[in-house]
């Protein structure tokens, strides 16, 4: 589950705010027949620092439920360590096959306070775990060593700070300490920085893309090694313009891809604050940008079907 193209879906919020669970189920529908290798669910683009415990373990029932274990539903934790154990035992009696965790909510820990988050949220289930390295959660080559030794389900290692050199040291050291099976190596920054992630060692990457186009997300991970002008043509059509328009404003991360997902047919709803919505100019400009590449729209998946 952890090798490929990892899709992280948004969240559909209705017009009163409240989490779309219908919408949750049927754009899981979309994703989970695609070729991504596996769904975070709910995820950083699924605005989880935004929901509530009760709100994360719907949406991890109805994702389960919803890819029908077509593919691995892996549920995102944090917060803090009693939260992150209480939502990694939900998700495990939910169904899901994995848990990512998130960065934990204190800013400046040092290595041993992160050390001992981790290992209380590894102890409170055993399914597998991925870390999120951004943020407050800085690792150290050592630091990535001693977690791996000490708990066993600890499985991959997701950067999300785009120093490539950093991510290589901390891969190599634990390669050379630890064998090149002990964990799954993934770039954690965004589909346009799949490259670099790639030739650095990654093993997969996670795709904010999939969540209303998963085809290209699958085909720029098949590609990325293996047909060069292919992948950089992918790039330069399709995954640059959107990673241009969420450049333009914090939080448009979630509210392009929000934008996107509406107007394709699938469930999304605003996003909740202090995420803000895309202006109408720019909901038109993403609109004509779907239409030029021809991108899917869920009443064409379903005519196909």
């Amino acid at each position: 589950m952890f090798n490929g193209a990892i899709a992280f879906p948004v969240t559909p919020f209705q017009s009163d705010g409240s989490v779309d669970i219908a919408g949750v189920r049927s754009n899981l529908e979309m994703i989970a027949s695609s070729g991504v290798a596996s769904i975070v669910a709910p995820s950083g683009t699924g605005e989880l620092f935004s929901l509530t415990e009760a709100e994360c373990s719907a949406i991890t029932k109805a994702s389960v439920e919803a890819a029908n274990k077509r593919k691995p539903v892996i549920a995102s934790v944090g917060f803090g360590p009693r939260a992150a154990s209480e939502l990694a035992r939900s998700a495990e009696a939910n169904g899901a096959d994995g848990i990512l965790v998130l960065p934990p909510y204190y800013q400046n820990p040092d290595a041993d306070g992160l050390f001992n988050y981790y290992m209380q949220i590894a102890r409170s289930t055993p399914l597998p775990f991925a870390v999120y390295a951004r943020d407050a959660a800085y690792f150290t080559p050592d630091l990535v060593e001693r977690l791996a030794k000490d708990a066993p389900t600890f499985a991959a290692f997701k950067d999300g700070r785009g120093d490539i050199r950093t991510f290589m040291r901390i891969r190599e050291y634990v390669i050379d300490r630890l064998g090149p099976g002990r964990l799954a190596w993934l770039g954690g920054v965004g589909d346009d920085l799949l490259a670099p992630y790639a030739a650095a060692g990654a093993e997969g990457f996670t795709s904010s893309m999939a969540c209303f186009w998963p085809e290209i997300a699958a085909e720029l991970w098949s590609t990325v090694k293996n047909d060069r002008a292919r992948f950089q043509e992918i790039h330069r059509t399709a995954i640059r313009p959107f990673y241009e328009l969420r450049a333009r404003k914090r939080g448009y991360e979630v509210s392009v891809m929000k934008a996107a997902t509406e107007i394709l047919g699938y469930a999304a709803g605003p996003p909740r604050p202090p995420i803000t919505a895309v202006s109408r100019s720019e909901y038109e400009e993403i609109r004509d940008l779907l239409k030029k590449l021809n991108v899917p729209t869920m009443k064409s998946r379903g005519a196909l079907a």
